[in-house]
Parts: structure tokens; C-alpha cells; sequence
């Protein structure tokens, strides 16, 4: 019924401050270090340059699962909040 009480049963275990890109507040930076999909989710977001090694910076969201928009090589990109979700970023790295 309500996603964030699931959320953490579905995330999967990683080390350190590796968060979803869906969990970063707007102005928030990182590096992208996994991208959780299958070949087709790879592909579509390394045509959009999200790819890991690529330094981003979330730019806003909407609520209720509405596309979050990022920047990645000084371009704004708008992704689904799924597939946002599968884009795992490490925080610790400035």
C-alpha cells in the first residue's frame, strides 16, 4: 500500500553512503557506481549519459513518483522515478 514501507526490504545491501538516486535532496551531488537493470535499462540510460563513473547532481523531483531531473556533463536529464530508483550513487565522494 505505501512504497516506503517496502522500500527497504526491496534495496539491495551495499557498503558505505551508496543511496539510490532517488533519495538525494535537490542540489545534492555524488558518483553513479551501479545501475541495478537489465541490458535495455543500461543502454537507455547510457544514451542519456547516465552511466557509472559519471559525477551527477539531482536537480529536482515531483512527488508521487512523478521524473526526476539530474545533471550529468552539464546536461539536464529528466528519468522515470523507477528507473531513478535503480541508480545507485555514493554521496561520499565530492
Amino acid at each position: 500500500m505505501f512504497g516506503w514501507f517496502r522500500r527497504d526490504k526491496r534495496r539491495p545491501d551495499l557498503e558505505g553512503d551508496i543511496v539510490p538516486l532517488t533519495s538525494l535532496r535537490p542540489g545534492q551531488r555524488g558518483l553513479i557506481v551501479d545501475v541495478k537493470g537489465g541490458r535495455r535499462l543500461g543502454e537507455r540510460l547510457a544514451a542519456l549519459g547516465v552511466r557509472p563513473g559519471k559525477k551527477v547532481t539531482k536537480v529536482s523531483s515531483m512527488l508521487l513518483g512523478g521524473p526526476v531531473t539530474v545533471e550529468v556533463d552539464r546536461a539536464q536529464v529528466a528519468i522515470g522515478h523507477h528507473m531513478a530508483a535503480r541508480i545507485f550513487v555514493d554521496v561520499s565522494i565530492k
